[in-house]
């Protein structure tokens, strides 16, 4: 038996419980970074690699190497009687959850059985943000309330992760227009990507206006920051290092919106040490975006893969959150 994690959290809770099987945590974070549609194999690797290393100031064959494993594991599953997947409700999860998916719907599994185990909340836990919270106790008692993956959720993964990587953002809104039950989750984790997009009031996505409104209302570190932010707005299910990257891209660019103390290099492996401790304050560019009086893409260049989508000066794709809407300057589409 095969267990598959979104994370080494509770892939290493598992270990300790008596459930049989190996278990192996995924390594990839497709959230972030270029999943462009057409791109399979040892280009994929690369360019995932690349995306890992530079993202995360790591070393680039090292992510090759990574991947490469995780690719021959991927490509065992027919030798286990069953494969379980253990994913929860955010777009962390659901984003590798429909790629995971979408591989094994592709191929012949023989009398391999696919299992799920997806939730959303837990008994006794408020505001449950997801499966690395469980003891082992906990996250063993889930292990029976599995169920055979059925061929509407195969089916529902495959279009969904079409639509993830296809060029034209607008590919989600038409599949958000029919059916999505099969999967519980996904309609919200993609609603939630679709609010990433550059916000047609002032040209940042909703996990940067967050981070500049609650700058904005006094919380200085980053550990106040990723506490509220994860709390409040656990449909992302961000781990630090993702919150850190949006933080960075605001404070980083052409016309800074936000100015730190301290903090990880910008170049190199993440100290989650001095991250903790980072100081954030707002520019005087950050206000004026913050207040929709200035935009951001208009005062900075656009280079930022969502998905499929790929957004440069040129074609950039904007969320009405008011309307719910999608669309450029020529187009757009509601949701």
């Amino acid at each position: 038996m095969l267990h598959i994690h979104n994370g080494e959290s509770s892939a290493g809770t598992l270990r300790q419980s008596t459930i049989p099987g190996e278990q192996f945590a995924f390594r990839d974070a497709l959230i972030n970074g270029p999943t462009p549609a057409g791109v399979s194999g040892d280009e994929w690797r690369s360019l995932r690699a690349l995306h890992l290393s530079e993202s995360y100031g790591l070393n680039r064959n090292d992510c090759e190497q990574d991947l490469e494993r995780q690719e021959k594991i991927l490509e065992s599953v027919a030798s286990h009687d069953e494969v379980v997947l253990w994913f929860e409700h955010d777009l962390f999860c659901q984003v590798n959850l429909i790629y995971l998916l979408d591989r094994f719907a592709a191929r012949d599994l023989g009398q391999t059985k696919l299992s799920l185990i997806c939730i959303g909340d837990f008994p006794g836990i408020q505001g449950f943000r997801g499966l690395g919270e469980l003891n082992v106790e906990q996250l063993a008692s889930l292990f029976d309330s599995r169920h055979e993956v059925s061929a509407a959720e195969l089916s529902l993964a495959k279009a969904a992760w079409s639509a993830y990587r296809s060029p034209d953002p607008r590919a989600i809104a038409e599949l958000l227009s029919k059916d999505t039950t099969a999967l519980p989750f996904l309609r919200n984790a993609l609603l939630a990507h679709l609010a990433r997009f550059p916000s047609a009031r002032n040209g940042l996505g909703r996990i940067e206006n967050i981070g500049l409104e609650l700058i904005d209302q006094g919380l200085e570190t980053f550990v106040q920051l990723f506490t509220v932010f994860s709390k409040e707005h656990s449909v992302y299910g961000l781990g630090d290092f993702q919150f850190w990257l949006a933080l960075k891209k605001t404070g980083m660019s052409q016309t800074p919106l936000i100015a730190f103390e301290g903090g990880p290099s910008p170049s190199g492996p993440i100290d989650s040490g001095k991250l903790l401790n980072t100081k954030f304050r707002l520019t005087t560019e950050g206000k004026a975006v913050l207040k929709s009086e200035a935009d951001f893409v208009e005062i900075n260049d656009i280079d930022e893969w969502l998905g499929g989508a790929h957004l440069v000066n040129d074609q950039v794709w904007r969320w009405d959150e008011t309307n719910s809407k999608l669309g450029t300057d020529s187009g757009d589409s509601n949701i």
